[in-house]
């Protein structure tokens, strides 16, 4: 079973309330069992919500990192009451690979941006991607496929 960013096969669950309906997704997904989820609506986050970046991240100890939107606002919680929901989803469903949408604060599994809302890209993950390899799910990006 697949845990899958409902992102990538087109909900509408972004901050601007569009998608990042995936193509390659979707083939990779034909045949296969999988289970989708928005880490950041299972969080409590409203859709469309500012868009929002981790500050002060530490490639030891995402837990400790904070995510802030564009308008100043703490949201961290939100962003780990996701991570835990979506890591209880993929546990109940017994899953053993993940799909996330790299860059996001949540489901980066390569890179996420960098905190300063410039869109400058740093090596890093969210922490949904983050929580979920803890727990020995394998995380893929869909640009890996």
């Amino acid at each position: 079973m697949i845990i899958v960013s409902a992102c990538l096969l087109g909900i509408n669950c972004k901050y601007n309330n569009l998608n990042n309906d995936n193509q390659k997704v979707r083939e990779y997904l034909n045949g296969k069992e999988f289970v989708i989820a928005c880490p950041e609506q299972l969080g409590g986050l409203s859709t469309p919500r500012n868009p929002s970046e981790i500050i002060n991240i530490s490639k030891q100890e995402v837990s400790r990192c904070k995510v802030i939107s564009n308008k100043g606002e703490d949201v961290t919680e939100n962003f780990v009451k996701g991570a835990k929901e979506t890591l209880k989803i993929a546990k109940l469903y017994n899953c053993k690979e993940a799909i996330m949408k790299d860059g996001s604060p949540s489901c980066g599994s390569k890179y996420i941006y960098d905190g300063s809302f410039t869109g400058k890209k740093i090596l890093g993950e969210g922490i949904t991607s983050a929580l979920l390899r803890k727990n020995n799910i394998k995380v893929i990006s869909e640009n890996e496929l």
